[in-house]
């Protein structure tokens, strides 16, 4: 017996390492089928059980709960077509909108191959070559990047969905969990002291809760854009450093999301739960974010990686509300009968699964030249610009500043400058005052 304790751990999530779980349901309060055929959102008043995951992004396991980071939104809708997976983030952006440097962003925010230390002179070397990050960057260093926990924060899709109705036609879609509790974030202090004194803040916060009878909720909207309206809008709509402005599309309130019940083990449950973009269901499409399109592939392959071929017998991940037809056989940990004396090709003349027409994904028509290509040359300042002047507060602003300087400690200098042209580029207040802050010379630029 004493040699099992060394097998007790399977490989760490990369990212999201550290998490939070629960159980609970999503009720429909509006009617949307006329922008979906998704039978979990086939009419008001519809629910469906769901498993909701929280998570950091960066730090292992056993990082603190407040460190500034993204907080992972992550839910399991158990339908009766399948599981459906929701993979997103309390912020509505993302640091970069090409897949191909997902592993070199990921690597800036782990550990120094020499040093084994984390260094954020890595960090801000690597985003002051990606401009596009700023936004993102503008809300992490804001105190919106130390939420009080898992209860008071909005989760979104950040990536825009394609949303398919009985008669084919498309709204493509961006997904907004609203907290009923309240939004409420830690500033740097605070987070700092809790860190100190309570490593697992956020999921003794959550899992109290629970068993208190407080049960979280959130209000589902989502913003609904018509195909037609895509081609031509003023910017790349799957951009995912991009918000939708509510002006143009607001809105729309699609049901309420609960969590109820705390899991009985956290490694059969909160460890080994397996969310993927792929997980979906007929109505709901991918769009052709280069992002999502690239987490298609990515999430999967890590499951199988981290819980073996066959991770989705495993019972949380287990779509036990649909009968599961396929021709995939064996692999190391195969819980169930295997499909027994079933065929495992296709086609065939023994009574094998075919593949249901409906679904079959919608065919958007696609033109141009197939390549490696740049977004062309879209204003990346705007929306960073239009949160640090229009929707920040001077408070928020003074934080920012604070906690922008504070991370940039014992970063190189010529990095120091070229961040603060940046800053400059979106707000000249802003990158003086960063400048100030970090005692570089500050930018002598035009207001822009």
């Amino acid at each position: 017996m004493i040699t099992t304790i060394y097998r007790e751990r399977i490989p760490e999530r990369v990212v999201h390492a550290k998490g939070a779980g629960a159980h609970g349901y999503f009720k429909v309060t509006k009617d949307v089928s006329k922008y979906t055929s998704a039978n979990f959102l086939a009419y008001a008043g519809k629910q469906t059980p769901v498993f909701l995951r929280f998570s950091t992004v960066a730090g292992e396991r056993g990082y603190p709960d407040t460190d500034r980071d993204p907080r992972g939104f992550a839910i399991k809708f158990y339908t009766e077509e399948g599981n459906y997976d929701m993979v997103g983030n309390n912020t509505p952006v993302f640091f970069i909108r090409d897949p191909i440097k997902f592993p070199d962003f990921i690597h800036t925010q782990k550990r120094d191959p020499k040093t084994g230390m984390r260094d954020t002179d890595m960090a801000w070397d690597f985003w002051v070559k990606q401009p596009e990050a700023f936004h993102q960057l503008t809300i992490l260093f804001s105190d919106r990047g130390t939420p009080d926990g898992y209860r008071h924060m909005h989760g979104y899709s950040s990536h825009a969905y394609r949303w398919v109705n009985a008669k084919g036609e498309v709204h493509y879609v961006q997904y907004h969990f609203r907290t009923d509790q309240g939004i409420k974030n830690l500033t740097a202090e605070q987070a700092n002291k809790l860190r100190a004194d309570d490593l697992d803040y956020a999921t003794r916060d959550l899992y109290e809760a629970i068993e208190r009878g407080e049960n979280p909720s959130w209000t589902w909207y989502v913003q609904l854009m018509p195909e037609a309206d895509a081609e031509n809008y003023r910017f790349d709509i799957n951009d995912i450093t991009k918000v939708w402005p509510h002006g143009d599309y607001p809105l729309y309130e699609v049901g309420k999301l609960v969590l109820n019940r705390n899991p009985e083990n956290y490694f059969a449950e909160t460890e080994q739960v397996a969310f993927a973009p792929t997980h979906t269901v007929p109505g709901i499409e991918p769009s052709n974010d280069k992002m999502l399109q690239g987490r298609l592939f990515s999430y999967p392959d890590t499951h199988r990686h981290r819980l073996g071929g066959n991770y989705e017998h495993i019972l949380i991940n287990c779509p036990y509300r649909a009968r599961v037809a396929h021709y995939s056989r064996d692999a190391p940990m195969n819980a169930t009968k295997n499909f027994g004396s079933a065929v495992n090709y296709e086609p065939n003349t023994r009574g094998g699964p075919v593949a249901n027409p409906k679904w079959k994904w919608t065919t958007p028509k696609l033109s141009g030249t197939v390549g490696r290509f740049t977004f062309g040359e879209p204003d990346d300042f705007i929306q960073p610009r239009a949160l640090y002047k229009n929707v920040m507060t001077e408070t928020d602003r003074e934080n920012l500043i604070k906690n922008i300087a504070s991370h940039m400690k014992g970063v190189r200098k010529e990095i120091l400058k070229n961040a603060v042209l940046i800053f400059a580029k979106i707000d000249l207040d802003y990158g003086q005052r960063v400048a100030k802050a970090i005692n570089v010379d500050p930018p002598k630029m035009a207001k822009m």
